[in-house]
């Protein structure tokens, strides 16, 4: 089964945890959700398989968050709005494998799926 990395080619995370998954020899396909923003279905498919609560997978260090987001009451519906209008409020990387999915932080996470 392949594996699906939703990948930000400027993280060093990200690159780790491809690199993992490429010396593995496991066929990839590389998703770069900056460039194709999820929908909030697809962000609602991934936060099932993570198995964590939507606010999880929102980077609060981020500029964005801090500058929008920061103090708000962060429902369901206005964390998936955030993640899709700013992807990258989105944790990384996230690889996905048939119904399970991790987050890449530490890279060695991938290992769970290898």
């Amino acid at each position: 089964m392949v594996l699906t990395i939703y990948h930000n080619p400027r993280c060093s995370k990200s690159r780790q945890t491809l690199a993992l998954i490429q010396e593995s020899g496991e066929e990839v396909e590389i998703v770069k959700y900056l460039d194709n923003p999820l929908n909030k279905n697809e962000l609602k498919e991934i936060i099932k398989r993570l198995g964590v609560l939507p606010i999880d997978l929102i980077r609060k260090g981020e500029k964005v968050f801090k500058e929008q987001y920061k103090g708000k009451q962060m429902t369901v519906e206005i964390v998936l709005e955030a993640l899709v209008t700013d992807p990258i409020l989105m944790e990384r990387p996230i690889v996905v494998r048939g119904d399970r999915a991790i987050i890449g932080r530490p890279p060695e996470n991938v290992k769970l799926l290898l």
